[in-house]
């Protein structure tokens, strides 16, 4: 038999595997589409909107950057400790919460906005407490998708049903607001938000959990904490894996906080072509989703990555050239899809191999490769762009994107060989051997890795 690439094919025995619908076969699941995706359309109509209310108020591409800073790096300095609570904490409980301290930002945001009180420090400090409350509920919503699928038999699916719900969210909420924001302004976009909040909650009190099986005995967080950054860091797949993820985010943010200065200044319009050039970002990215949950196997993915991150990184070097909308709409649509298929491929990849003692805090690095890193994008964009250009910017961001495409593309082959032991065990891959070792084994000690 000649050279097996794990990553690109898998062999006959192999091809029974998750399709799209096998995580829709879930109660919980469906239940969960329900509310959720009623509830991200209400939060990308107050994403869009916030970002215009700030620009409106001081036409600061600084203080678009400092809006996504403040409303990020909570996640940076917070999810590690979030995802050790997460490996401890009921889930579902946890998220019940977090989206209740959600859907009380966004009413205190809409109560400011429509009684014309509203000022531009009100948004930076209710920012910080969105930042604060996603630094636990990002993590927790990731660890839950293998619970609410009952094992990783539909985790591919789900994650890319999860990922397709988000973009149509991205793609609707958006247009939605911009349309309110010039017919009755920003403050009913976030009221709208804090009712969308009702559905999800109504779908997770409907859900009908089994126990829960006993964890270990909780030992002290520090000592938690330092076992998942060994554990994740320590195994060069879930750490380049990471490192990329974090590279693209990076990369991305820039583009996503200067987008009112390209739709203004750069295509000459308004709000409207502002939620445009947004939705052309979610249609890609859902068209990317729902490849991904049509997908028969994790095998391949590794690939995927690298191809889809050098697609990143192209399509925004051509939209920071481009000065015509349509141009600029299909560029933004090819980025918005190689992103989605960079991150949910990633995403599939750690849930598949990650030992579930651990899930909660490998997920909650994950938080912090696509979401702790952006408020450094959001802040270095919002700085730069005052000096070079927000067109610079985001050409400078593309190149830095290919760049590590290029750098993950090489350490590849040497990935497939770690990880090609994991995919056995668990059954992806025919067991042609005994004794196969988990992650923690295959994971550098802490003596090497020190």
């Amino acid at each position: 038999m000649g050279r097996f690439d794990f990553w690109m094919a898998a062999p006959r025995r192999a091809r029974k595997e998750p399709t799209l619908l096998d995580a829709w076969k879930h109660r919980n699941f469906r239940l969960f589409c329900f509310g959720q995706g009623i509830s991200l359309v209400g939060t990308w109509m107050q994403q869009l909107a916030m970002i215009w209310l700030v620009y409106r108020l001081s036409h600061s591409a600084f203080l678009l950057g400092a809006v996504g800073f403040c409303s990020q790096i909570p996640a940076f300095f917070l999810a590690p400790v979030a995802g050790v609570f997460t490996d401890r904490w009921n889930l579902h409980r946890t998220i019940i919460t977090t989206q209740c301290l959600s859907m009380l930002q966004a009413l205190i945001l809409a109560g400011l906005s429509l009684s014309g009180m509203v000022a531009i420090w009100h948004v930076l400090v209710l920012s910080v407490c969105l930042g604060l409350v996603n630094a636990f509920d990002i993590p927790g919503r990731q660890a839950f998708l293998i619970q609410m699928v009952e094992g990783r038999a539909g985790l591919a699916s789900a994650i890319g049903l999860n990922s397709s719900m988000f973009n149509a969210a991205r793609l609707v909420g958006p247009a939605i607001a911009g349309f309110l924001i010039e017919i009755v302004g920003e403050g009913y976009c976030f009221l709208l938000n804090a009712l969308s909040y009702l559905a999800v909650l109504a779908a997770l009190l409907a859900m009908r959990l089994g126990p829960r099986a006993p964890g270990k005995p909780p030992r002290h967080v520090l000592v938690e904490l330092r076992e998942g950054f060994r554990y994740a860091f320590g195994f060069p797949p879930i750490r380049e894996i990471l490192a990329l993820l974090a590279v693209v985010n990076l990369t991305v943010m820039p583009l996503t906080v200067l987008l009112p200065v390209f739709a203004t200044s750069v295509l000459h319009g308004g709000p409207r072509t502002l939620g445009l050039l947004t939705a052309a970002m979610g249609l890609g990215a859902l068209a990317g989703a729902l490849i991904l949950a049509w997908r028969k196997s994790v095998l391949g993915l590794g690939r995927q990555i690298v191809w889809t991150s050098g697609l990143c990184g192209l399509s925004l070097l051509a939209f920071s050239f481009s000065e015509m909308l349509w141009l600029s709409l299909l560029l933004l649509m090819a980025a918005g899809f190689a992103v989605m298929m960079e991150m949910a491929a990633s995403n599939t990849i750690l849930q598949t191999i990650v030992d579930d003692d651990k899930r909660g805090r490998v997920m909650s690095f994950y938080t912090m490769s696509f979401l702790g890193v952006a408020p450094i994008g959001s802040l270095l964009a919002g700085s730069l762009a005052s000096h070079i250009g927000a067109p610079h910017v985001v050409q400078l961001s593309a190149t830095t994107c290919i760049l590590g495409a290029v750098v993950f593309g090489c350490r590849l082959p040497n990935l497939r060989k770690l990880i090609r032991p994991i995919y056995q065990r668990i059954g992806i891959l025919p067991d042609l051997t005994a004794g196969i070792p988990t992650v923690a084994e295959l994971t550098v000690p802490e003596e090497e890795a020190g």
